[in-house]
């Protein structure tokens, strides 16, 4: 037999970064060492939302869930020994992309790097920001005049870099369906596109090269068929758009490009080895397609829902990529769908359902009118407490949580606090002294000028992103560079979808919610108040408000009064408004692992405020030696991703006010 040609493989990648840029950079090296063929740069909090970490809300978050680069220097040190023109690098970054694409490109100058010859991505997707992963920082029309003034810079200058990477995959991860993750995303393209044709900044005949130069960032579910038929809808609608609305007449500058992280959403605690069989027909439905394959891929580790992925866990989800590339023989066949019917159904309802919700948003005026109007986090908002419905009665079924609850004992749990990396809570103490140092040395009349520069261009019409290049060589800091265009274009707070998102589990007469409504009202009664009040927030940068959404949303379906003010809060904030609201219990929300920091001090806080009867609980990916030291200070109850039944933990809140407040407890029957 006659070996077959073998298609090239998709770039393998890791998402990772911690601690510091000197850990990140050895961490880079060894797993490119083991076979990755790209880098996928994960930023911490301050850096994603243009804080330095001397910043009061950058406390407890810095080099936590990813790598802190606050000015070039650290730039240096993250790709040291690691030359740029070779690599093809993604960056998850989004409102400060600009900043750290300028630090990116002066390192790769003082390498000697040709930037004709730069490959990667900068995410600088910003709606999505908005609506699901909340590193936003400026308001929409400036934010969308940075990723245009980004598009045409890279263009002319950095001509292989794809400058956005509009992202669907978070869009899902906040609950969306296959339709409003291809609509929402399509839209955004839409205005990104828009933006940058109505800008004059480049000339109709290049403008096919812009549009070669946008990628996506796709999430893919466990629903593997309709995953893979979401795929070849993706591709198709893309073609469609980019022909008719903008007039490209290239087939290759039309294609649809796109990498992915297979889906976090649906990684579970409980146990979490199956989680592994999960990633591995996820990333299939990005893979097995030829036609609608993905460019780049890279998977989640079994463990992030347990807290950070070891470098050992990381390298179990690479090899999970190189088993099927290299030693299946998937790349040797044309698309094995190809001409099947099942298959082009689903595509076709998935095409038809798609281009009538992004008429619907053309209607109101495009994604960003979308955005402000609160009408996209809305629907996202109904669509996640819809599934966490299903899964709570039990007709979405997930192994090992709603069904096949019974497990051995787990040898990779077995030291559950083992099992997951922890960054040194004396790291942030390091950082921030070597930020003052680099402060202290730099050239201040430089860094103010550049600086003032900016500032001027912001403030004008001229692209920014010379005015960046300059701020990056002349040492200013991340925090200085947003604070720079803060006080031009201001600071942004989405909306949170809560107030009008529909009822999803209804309180009927015998339903375990109709139990809660009770309970919470008869003990508003005996502390002689209209409604129980709930507040409920977010501390430190931590974005991911998915969770606490859909706490705020049942609650409120429970007969709660609800105070959620959004994210990024100091714990100061949150203690202000729990005493001017005169709440009833405070639950706090951190996915990012700052619990150990931020949530002791909220309580501190509470305790010299008098406000000694205010319960707090707390829900987060919080390991199991932090949920006991929390309990230990004070902290009336932690829940993690096991506690998967939110109408249960609605009434154990109420239980915990009752407890507070000196009240027996209550045995109700709906």
């Amino acid at each position: 037999m006659t070996e077959r040609q073998k298609d090239r493989p998709w770039l393998m990648r890791t998402y990772a970064g911690h601690s510091t840029a000197e850990a990140s950079n050895e961490l880079y090296r060894r797993n490119l060492a083991k076979g990755q063929t790209g880098l996928s740069v994960a930023f911490d909090l301050p850096t994603q939302t243009g804080y330095d970490p001397d910043h009061i809300l950058a406390r407890g978050e810095v080099g936590r869930v990813g790598v802190p680069v606050s000015h070039l220097g650290d730039m240096r040190r993250l790709f040291q020994d690691i030359p740029l023109e070779q690599m093809n690098t993604s960056m998850t970054i989004n409102a400060t992309a600009m900043w750290l694409l300028a630090l990116y490109q002066v390192v790769a100058e003082e390498q000697g790097a040709d930037p004709d010859k730069l490959q990667g991505t900068t995410q600088n997707d910003i709606v999505k920001e908005y609506l699901s992963r909340g590193t936003h920082v400026f308001p929409p029309v400036p934010s969308l005049r940075l990723t245009t003034d980004m598009i045409t810079y890279t263009v002319n200058r950095i001509p292989r870099w794809n400058p956005i990477n509009i992202c669907s995959y978070h869009l899902q991860e906040a609950g969306a369906t296959p339709v409003q993750e291809i609509a929402y995303a399509m839209s955004t393209a839409i205005a990104v596109l828009d933006a940058v044709r109505d800008s004059g900044q480049v000339p109709e005949d290049k403008f096919g090269d812009v549009v070669a130069r946008i990628s996506f960032f796709v999430n893919a579910g466990v629903r593997f068929i309709e995953e893979m038929c979401k795929m070849r809808a993706f591709g198709r609608i893309w073609d469609r758009v980019t022909r008719e609305r903008y007039g490209i007449v290239d087939a290759k500058q039309r294609r649809f490009r796109y990498g992915v992280q297979v889906n976090s959403l649906g990684l579970t605690e409980a146990q979490p080895e199956n989680n592994v069989q999960r990633i591995v027909l996820e990333m299939l439905a990005v893979t097995l397609s030829k036609d609608a394959r993905a460019r780049a891929v890279q998977l989640p580790a079994w463990n992030e829902a347990l807290g950070l992925p070891r470098p050992w866990d990381q390298q179990w989800s690479l090899r999970i990529q190189q088993v099927l590339a290299h030693e299946s023989d998937l790349l040797e066949y044309e698309d094995i769908f190809a001409g099947s019917h099942v298959i082009e159904a689903k595509v076709d309802e998935l095409v038809t359902e798609s281009l009538a919700e992004i008429d619907r948003i053309q209607q109101m005026g495009g994604a960003m009118a979308a955005v402000e109007s609160g009408y996209l986090k809305s629907e996202l908002v109904s669509s996640h407490a819809a599934r966490r419905a299903r899964i709570e009665a039990g007709e979405e079924k997930i192994v090992g949580v709603n069904i096949y609850g019974t497990t051995e004992p787990n040898p990779l749990t077995a030291d559950l606090d083992a099992a997951v990396m922890t960054v040194d809570p004396a790291n942030e103490a390091r950082v921030v002294t070597a930020l003052h140092e680099w402060r202290d040395n730099r050239d201040e009349a430089r860094a103010s000028e550049a600086l003032a520069a900016l500032k001027k261009a912001a403030a004008g019409t001229e692209n920014m992103m010379a005015a960046t290049v300059e701020c990056a060589r002349a040492g200013v800091t991340t925090g200085e560079w947003s604070w720079a265009l803060r006080d031009v274009f201001g600071e942004y707070r989405a909306p949170t979808g809560v107030s009008s998102a529909p009822v999803a589990v209804t309180a009927e007469p015998g339903t375990p919610l109709a139990a809660v409504r009770e309970e919470a009202a008869r003990t508003a009664e005996d502390l002689g108040v209209g409604r129980l009040r709930l507040l409920v927030g977010k501390p430190g940068l931590d974005g991911h408000s998915n969770g606490a959404e859909q706490i705020a949303v049942r609650a409120r379906d429970a007969g709660f009064e609800v105070v959620y003010q959004g994210i990024r809060l100091t714990p100061e904030q949150i203690v202000s408004a729990a005493v001017a609201e005169d709440v009833h219990c405070v639950g706090l929300s951190i996915l990012s692992g700052s619990h150990a920091e931020l949530v002791p001090d909220v309580l501190n806080r509470l305790r010299a405020a008098g406000a000694t009867d205010i319960p707090v609980i707390a829900g987060g990916i919080i390991p199991p030696a932090d949920a006991a030291a929390l309990i230990g200070a004070g902290v009336a109850a932690v829940f993690t991703p096991k506690d998967f039944g939110i109408t249960e933990i609605i009434g154990r809140i109420v239980d915990e006010i009752r407890k507070a407040n000196k009240l027996d407890p209550l045995e109700v029957t709906a």
